[in-house]
């Protein structure tokens, strides 16, 4: 989150700078002045901070963004047939009074020390549950009736697939070993 705001100042303080360049480059050129060169490095070095910040966010995610001290309990936890697999659903408030609620799910590998990975995040409506479908698959429901278009549902094969509403976990370079298959919206 801070990296998100340290980029907004930046691409603020980048886009005047442009501005303030643009009007010297155009003052240069009808009055014959210098060349403004020092205003030219610090918007491009503000270009070259934003462009990295941003190629960070998109192909650097990992899930150890999400606000875990101050979230909530959702569904789960529900176990696999077998009990290999413990399922738990968490709910994650963003954006304050008129903010909104991501839902997540972290399956705990019981079989294996009990590993966690979290399989599942999206921006969550006003029915969620989780189901079973055989030892494997989770079936994530995540809808809203009222809304024909806010279904976020899924059967996702654990070990295999990952759902990431935005996209951010299939384009990152850091989770590509994590799953097989990646779902978004």
């Amino acid at each position: 989150m801070i990296i998100i705001l340290f980029g907004l100042l930046i691409s603020f303080i980048t886009v005047i700078l442009l501005l303030i360049l643009c009007t010297r480059i155009i003052i240069s050129l009808i009055k014959k002045k210098p060349f403004p060169k020092g205003l030219l490095i610090a918007t491009l070095s503000g270009v070259v901070l934003v462009s990295s910040i941003y190629v960070y966010e998109t192909y650097f995610f990992t899930f150890s963004d999400i606000d875990r001290e101050s979230t909530q309990k959702g569904p789960g936890p529900i176990t696999s047939p077998t009990g290999a697999y413990t399922a738990n659903a968490y709910y994650e408030l963003y954006g304050g009074a008129a903010g909104g609620v991501n839902v997540w799910v972290d399956i705990t590998n019981n079989n294996e020390k009990n590993k966690v990975q979290t399989v599942y995040y999206s921006d969550a409506k006003s029915n969620i549950s989780m189901e079973w479908l055989d030892e494997d698959t989770l079936y994530i429901l995540n809808d809203d009736p009222n809304y024909p278009n806010s279904n976020r549902s899924i059967e996702l094969e654990i070990g295999k697939e990952i759902y990431h509403e935005n996209g951010l976990a299939c384009k990152s370079l850091l989770m590509k070993d994590q799953y097989e298959t990646c779902y978004q919206n």
